[in-house]
């Protein structure tokens, strides 16, 4: 008897059935069946099901009378057949994972469960992107005694991504309901709701391909058939009846909430795109539904998807569009706002002296919004063309009111067609008929536009650049949903290399202003004769692949070694590229105040933006920088140059380093104390290049410098990034504060609180490093303090839009000095910031609510943070908000372990550190 058993569903998909099916012969578990279910195909289909069943006995090919019109009908035929006492359902265009029936039956197994379910990865074939299923809900392995301990399964709704026991099945006599569509539904959720238990796998266990091709578009992805919205609701109200009559009614609230974020949310971001008639009828055959849903889930839901289901049941289906194009994007304004009584409110709340507090907004706070994150909604009104010119009237909304205030706004329109963006600096005027409503007439030069001899195949959106006190906010264009298409005169072909521009409305996500270049005339008649060149092209493409690739810089690099010495040149670079930051900055700084006779290059990774104008940049990893390595006569950077390159003789390599440790570091961490001779002798040549280290303490030695196997000299003078935090009191430092705070416009008599906490190893990218509550936090001290969360740059964040009148994103910042020294307090937890701002003298807290998880992970620390804190260490967001409500007594409290903390860890900061390493490092005898 087989383990599993894994029916698969076709119809007229001769094409990709084969490839479903292998993806089951080729799962690890070895000792599976696989039930072909074919839903009466027309196609080849079934010779291809017959060709795969002679071809493997684990198969067996059923085929269907007739054409059911969904996925009921083959599953149920299927799982009727089933001789294994586990079974899966998979979908004849997607793919089970190598390992996705072992890994799952084995959780079965162990487990008892009545079901196992698991994460799923949309694979999104247009784009080539992928993206996880609900992966809040699988975040870790579990076992879950009934829906109730974790009520927020029932959003998945999926059976493709589960292993069920037939028993279990058989014992409820569950089926999938045939005649409808999203028949997935109501089979999960009797499942959840009528099971023991069931398990949960955080890796991959099914692989959904949405379909580029719009002709073989699925039942999930034909959202503008309204028949899905019948659907849809009709299975939605079999599962009230189910829930009700098990006795499972309190589930309802949760269910419907699930019903509102994912059902409807679908269809309400589809309303900009779609003709009036459809959005009548979609709000004919859904308000009837929204009336019975749940009180409690409506107010679950994001304020701004509830104004949109509001004005959609009130019939105000014009503003529902409009308010449809702002779900989920806090930047983006609705086109106006009212002010009524302390309270303001979404479009126009009502007539006469009839409020609707449905579209209350004031929670969003929209005169306390800072600059670069206020919401704020540009509008191409009109594109003319006028030979080879392009007229765009721009109308931008701006309830925030971001443009009337006293400091000046400069504005330009940024269009990237090509290598060279195209910046069109404009002047706005207030509309004299609306407040809060400016408008502008930017004129496009298409001759100017920087189409290379190849000329472009493709879309371009023009973004608006805003910019004030140094703080600058891109915002994307929207296209009015009936901007007629315009098509290029035929004169302009010349002047944009023989293409054919076309202004639109994008068709999905915002509806953004869309520019398409597309080659015409000759151009386009050679393009027919491409597909005969395309063994060419790929070869052509393989060639230049070689010749650009790491392995052949490395090569060229090492006869590069054979040019002499460039004695003017030092390469630095700062947090592998990522800026103008950190010890090499003032470095930097003090060579140029000295003005020695030396040739400084930069390295940058992504945005050269925030190095000074006049400084030379290279790109990192470029030719241009395998040159500058190779000929430099001193490298200067904070964490390392790429291994590939070898330091030649000549050259001498100042490491900085980014900080003192924590956590464990080179040979300490596990992951290479344990690796093989080949990983420890890569680390050791990357350490061997470095001919000086800088020191800030002897318990960096203790640490950082054992750990690394490190040898070579030490300069023992402190960090030199962190003397301007010891000259904090001076007047350069000074206005540098007062500039930072103006920037984040932190109010008037508020305190700033820093909050940099550090990654999670494994967990990159994942926002989990965020741990306080931040809404609480604001809730209990907003009235005083106005935190700037400044995320490693590992991490990823921003913050949540009802909360940005009192929370600030510090990641603009690209010298953590400039938050350090605006800051009342710094809130941290294992960060390496702790000894930098330690010598501003300043408060520190520490939130360290996973403190035992954190030192016990692989890679463990250096110190017990009880013994060394020099400040409290808080578990709660409630006694985080306590002591910042009485931070002077906590301070005075923990005075003493401070200055032991500050004598321990910073004994060589003496605000000349840089001074000290030009003197030693440029002009002592190290040159």
């Amino acid at each position: 008897m087989p383990d599993v058993t894994v029916v698969v569903i076709v119809y007229n998909d001769a094409g990709r059935l084969t490839r479903a099916v292998r993806s089951v012969l080729g799962q690890s578990l070895r000792n599976l069946e696989v039930i072909i279910a074919d839903d009466g195909s027309t196609d080849a289909t079934p010779i291809v099901a017959r060709g795969l069943e002679a071809a493997d006995a684990r198969i067996r090919y059923l085929r269907l009378e007739g054409n059911s019109g969904g996925c009921s009908a083959p599953r149920n035929a299927g799982m009727a057949l089933a001789r294994s006492p586990f079974v899966m359902f998979l979908d004849s265009d997607d793919e089970l994972p190598k390992h996705a029936c072992k890994s799952m039956l084995l959780i079965a197994e162990r487990t008892g469960v009545d079901f196992v379910t698991g994460e799923v990865t949309r694979v999104f074939e247009e784009s080539g992107t992928s993206g996880l299923w609900y992966p809040d809900l699988f975040d870790e392995v579990r076992v879950v005694e009934g829906i109730r301990q974790a009520p927020g399964f029932l959003h998945d709704h999926l059976s493709t991504n589960k292993l069920y026991r037939v028993d279990f099945i058989a014992r409820h006599g569950l089926r999938f309901p045939e005649g409808i569509h999203y028949e997935d539904q109501l089979f999960t959720a009797q499942a959840f709701a009528l099971a023991r238990n069931f398990a949960v796998v955080p890796w991959t266990v099914y692989l959904w391909r949405l379909a580029a091709d719009p002709t073989r578009l699925s039942i999930s992805s034909s959202r503008h058939r309204l028949e899905n919205v019948v659907d849809r609701i009709a299975v939605a109200r079999l599962i009230d009846t189910f829930l009700t009559e098990s006795g499972n009614g309190d589930l309802r609230p949760v269910k419907d909430e699930k019903f509102l974020r994912h059902d409807v949310r679908l269809y309400l971001g589809d309303l900009p795109f779609r003709d009036k008639s459809w959005v009548e009828r979609l709000a004919a055959e859904l308000t009837p539904y929204l009336e019975e849903v749940a009180a409690e889930a409506i107010r679950a839901v994001p304020l701004d998807e509830r104004i949109c289901l509001y004005l959609l049941r009130a019939g105000r289906l014009d503003e529902a569009i409009e308010c449809a194009r702002t779900l989920g994007r806090p930047s983006i304004a609705p086109r106006r706002v009212t002010r009524v009584a302390g309270r303001t409110y979404w479009g126009v709340p009502g007539r006469g002296d009839h409020i609707d507090d449905d579209l209350d907004v004031s929670e969003w706070r929209l005169d306390d919004q800072p600059f670069s994150s206020a919401p704020i909604r540009h509008e191409a009104a009109a594109v003319t063309p006028a030979g080879p010119l392009l007229r765009l009237s721009l109308r931008t909304y701006d309830p925030a009111r971001l443009l009337s205030g006293s400091e000046r706004v400069s504005a330009h329109l940024l269009l990237s067609p090509g290598l060279t963006p195209l910046k069109i600096p404009f002047q706005y005027v207030p509309d004299e008929q609306e407040r809060d409503v400016y408008t502008a007439e930017i004129e496009l030069d298409l001759r100017s536009v920087p189409l290379s001899v190849k000329g472009f195949s493709g879309r371009r959106h023009p973004v608006v650049v805003l910019e004030r006190l140094g703080v600058k906010r891109t915002d994307v264009v929207l296209a009015a949903a009936d901007l007629t298409p315009l098509h290029a005169h035929a004169s302009m072909h010349a002047t944009i290399a023989g293409h054919d521009v076309r202004v639109a409305c994008e068709g999905r996500g915002l509806g953004r202003l869309e520019f398409t270049w597309a080659r015409s005339g000759a151009l386009a008649r050679a393009e027919s004769f491409a597909p005969l060149l395309r063994p060419v092209r790929r070869r052509i493409r393989q060639a230049h692949r070689r010749v650009t690739s790491p392995r052949a810089k490395a090569l060229a690099y090492h006869e590069l070694l054979k040019l002499p010495v460039d004695d003017t040149l030092v390469v630095f670079e700062a947090l592998e590229g990522q800026g103008y930051c950190d010890s090499p900055r003032y470095i930097y700084e003090e060579l140029i105040r000295r003005g020695l006779p030396l040739r400084a290059v930069w390295s940058y990774a992504g945005d050269a933006s925030t190095f000074p104008a006049g400084v030379s940049l290279v790109k990192r990893g470029s030719w241009g920088y395998v040159r500058a390595l190779a000929r430099a006569r001193y490298w200067v950077d904070s964490h390392g140059f790429p291994s590939m390159y070898a330091k030649r003789t000549e050259t001498r390599y100042l490491q900085t380093w980014h900080g003192q440790a924590i956590k464990h570091m080179g040979f300490d961490m596990a992951e290479l104390r344990f690796a093989g001779p080949q990983r420890q002798q890569l680390h050791r040549d990357m350490v061997s290049r470095w001919d000086v280290l800088i020191s800030p303490s002897e318990e960096f030695e203790r640490t950082f410098v054992r750990a690394n196997e490190y040898t070579g000299d030490l300069l023992k003078c402190g960090l030199p990034r962190n003397d301007v935090l010891v000259r904090f009191d001076e007047p350069e430092q000074r206005e540098r504060a007062q500039a930072t705070r103006a920037r984040l416009q932190i109010p008037v008599g508020h305190r700033m609180l820093l909050y940099a906490p550090t990654f999670r190893d494994g967990e990159r990218s994942s926002g989990r490093s965020i741990r306080v509550d931040l809404a609480e936090l604001v809730e209990k001290t907003g009235h005083a303090w106005t935190v700037v969360v400044r995320p490693h740059y590992y991490e990823r964040f921003t913050p949540p839009r009802d909360l940005a009148h009192a929370v600030r994103d510090g990641r603009a910042f690209t010298d953590l000095n400039d938050l350090m020294l605006a800051s009342d307090a710094l809130l941290t937890d294992y960060s390496s910031v702790m000894f930098d701002y330690a010598n501003l003298g300043r408060p520190i807290l520490l939130f360290a609510d996973d403190y035992e998880e954190y030192r016990t992970a692989a890679r463990g620390t250096y110190y017990n943070l009880p013994d060394i804190a020099p400040g409290p260490m808080v578990t709660t967001t409630d006694e985080l908000a306590n002591a910042l409500l009485d931070l002077d007594r906590v301070a005075t409290v923990w005075a003493d372990q401070y200055t032991r903390f500050q004598a321990r860890f910073n004994p060589h900061e003496t605000g000349h550190a840089s001074k000290t390493v030009v003197d030693l490092f440029f002009e002592g005898g190290n040159r």
